[in-house]
């Protein structure tokens, strides 16, 4: 059983462990995420945010170190859930533009788990006056920002290729579904 938390300052280690799980996570599920796609620019983008992801654990571990702490804690159970939903979805049997459309719904799903956290842990921050914290949570904040902006800007391409069902396979599956619903009706 975890100990009573007392204090905005216990909360705040409390969270920056649950997001440095996150963010350990992330980083291994990133290079399969990759290996899914279809889209080199997608690809490419997720390939980036490695790196960055990486980055922040270090920005984590760094702030660990300030505040004296130790970096374990319990699995993000949050963002295992969202890496397992994403991870299911990419063996799904769909178009290539549907999956990469349906791939980055779920890498959003964890950004914006992301934003939502660096925002709270900075705004903890700031309360308790942690400002070289504040600077490193900041810096992340953008970065997870940045990234949802691309991966908004990305799927606004693919969304419409995915909608206009240029892939042949799409359009035989289309017919073939048609043609069953036809054969079906009675009249």
């Amino acid at each position: 059983m975890s100990k009573k938390l007392t204090s905005l300052q216990e909360l705040y280690v409390h969270e920056l462990k649950d997001i440095y799980s996150a963010e350990k996570q992330i980083a291994r599920a990133l290079p399969k995420l990759a290996k899914a796609v279809n889209s080199d620019e997608l690809k490419t983008a997720i390939q980036e945010h490695l790196e960055q992801t990486e980055g922040q654990i270090s920005r984590l571990e760094k702030i660990f170190k300030i505040l004296g702490e130790s970096s374990s804690g319990p699995k993000c159970k949050g963002m295992e859930g969202l890496l397992a939903e994403g991870e299911d979805f990419t063996k799904e049997e769909a178009a290539e533009a549907v999956l990469d459309a349906g791939i980055i719904v779920g890498a959003q799903k964890v950004e914006h788990y992301e934003i939502a956290a660096y925002g709270s842990l900075c705004t903890f921050a700031e309360i308790l006056g942690y400002d070289e914290d504040l600077q490193l949570l900041k810096e992340t904040l953008a970065e997870e920002e940045e990234t949802d902006q691309r991966l908004t800007q990305i799927a606004q391409g693919l969304n419409h290729e995915a909608d206009s069902g240029n892939d042949s396979d799409d359009q035989e599956m289309e017919m073939a579904s048609k043609s069953k619903k036809s054969s079906s009706r009675r009249f």
